[in-house]
């Protein structure tokens, strides 16, 4: 597949995309994981004031050097994971959480927030699943009108824990499905378990309307996103970055609208690609290919929404009419309302459109 990158753009394009603001596009996050949305420093007062001893890789060392090419890499990434998941003790925790979360989107230019959330991480501490869904659901409508930020949830199974804890998610996301919560996915690394004792729990969730979006093609290749795909009916992937290794997946994808959540910083970081510029981005993007670009979870990857499209922009050359059709790419893949999604597709037009000076 050709890299879709005009190499012979002329020199005034090549000055306004250096300096037209990416924080000022308009964009849809639909890859942002709940506790890997906390601020560095949120992390660093709530350790402080409970007396919790944080690991040099998230104070003095942060953000930390990660790898999960084998599982004791993936072992240390989730400790840190389970670290910070430890230092939300109250309700005004998770609040403020959701509503930073919100202000760092809407300075890098989010409109629309989809934050993925495994509510069984948190039950113990907050009063079952169901107690503290119902608080992330009211700390999203308290954030989505003070920032002015559009936002939904999508409710996780953990790859590590039993299918049938899975279904119990799935009914409990179908129960909410018309009051913000929008999908129902599948996290935590795909090489544990076997991804197809899971559909019965995708079957709950799309009997329910929900949007289907397991992650899966990050530390595993193309058969673990074919999986996906064919037994729990994805319509979005989490990542799904290395169905450019498969054409003919690569294919079956862009016919079947199933879009991609694609995470530069954190493929890398985790040691899925090399560098910045081994990320098949082009790639995908020239088979016609519908992508969300996703921070993933900025308080391990040092990395927010702006800056995915800033590190593409730099490692592929992409022009600023290229990063204006992933951002508008974000949008058709979110579950945002339509008439919401038009005007914000209007912005792109007008962010388009100004002179860089």
């Amino acid at each position: 597949m050709s890299v879709p990158v005009d190499r012979n753009r002329d020199e005034g394009e090549a000055r306004e995309s250096a300096v037209r603001s990416l924080a000022e596009l308009p964009k849809a996050h639909l890859h942002l994981h709940f506790t890997g949305s906390m601020r560095h420093a949120t992390l660093l007062e709530l350790a402080e004031r409970d007396g919790h001893h944080l690991p040099d890789a998230l104070v003095e060392d942060w953000p930390p050097t990660l790898s999960a090419a084998d599982e004791k890499g993936w072992f240390r990434f989730q400790r840190l994971y389970d670290v910070a998941r430890s230092v939300l003790r109250t309700e005004d925790d998770v609040r403020r959480l959701v509503h930073e979360a919100a202000e760092d989107d809407r300075r890098d230019g989010g409109r629309w927030l989809e934050i993925q959330v495994d509510p069984s991480g948190y039950a113990a501490k907050f009063g079952g699943i169901t107690a503290f869904t119902d608080l992330v659901l009211d700390a999203v409508r308290e954030a989505s009108r003070d920032v002015g930020i559009g936002m939904a949830v999508v409710i996780a199974a953990n790859r590590t824990r039993h299918p049938m804890d899975a279904r119990t998610l799935a009914r409990l996301a179908a129960q909410y499905a018309d009051r913000g919560v929008v999908g129902f996915g599948l996290s935590n690394d795909e090489r544990r378990g076997s991804t197809r004792d899971f559909a019965p729990a995708f079957r709950i969730a799309e009997r329910a309307g929900l949007l289907l979006d397991p992650h899966g093609g990050e530390l595993l290749g193309p058969e673990s996103i074919r999986v996906c795909v064919e037994d729990l009916h994805a319509q979005r992937l989490g990542h799904g970055v290395r169905a450019a290794e498969d054409p003919d997946l690569l294919d079956l994808i862009v016919s079947r609208g199933i879009a991609l959540e694609v995470c530069p910083v954190s493929n890398v970081a985790l040691g899925v690609y090399t560098d910045l510029s081994s990320v098949p981005l082009p790639d995908l993007m020239a088979a016609g290919a519908t992508i969300a670009l996703g921070a993933d979870d900025p308080l391990l990857f040092g990395s927010q929404l702006a800056g995915q499209y800033a590190t593409m922009r730099a490692a592929h050359d992409l022009t600023d009419t290229q990063l204006a059709d992933l951002a508008r790419s974000s949008f058709q893949a979110s579950r945002a309302p339509e008439t919401d999604k038009q005007r914000w597709l209007g912005e792109i037009d007008e962010w388009l459109g100004r002179m860089a000076p």
